[in-house]
């Protein structure tokens, strides 16, 4: 399925948030995600469903000055 993640066109085969996080390799934490502009807890990432044309955006905590 095609889904955008920050502002590109990725194909997946990830069916729930969890399984996209994990394809991703995204860090167990420092990590917010909103699909289609509502930021999803990630207490909810396994149940969460993935949908054809999904916008994601992944907002990654940095630590800095």
């Amino acid at each position: 399925m095609n889904i955008t993640v920050n502002n590109k066109v990725t194909c997946t085969s990830a069916s729930t948030l969890a399984q996209l996080a994990e394809e991703l390799t995204l860090p167990a934490a420092g990590v917010a995600v909103a699909i289609n502009n509502k930021m999803i807890p990630r207490t909810e990432w396994n149940s969460k469903s993935l949908a054809e044309g999904d916008s994601i955006v992944i907002i990654k905590a940095v630590c800095g000055g």
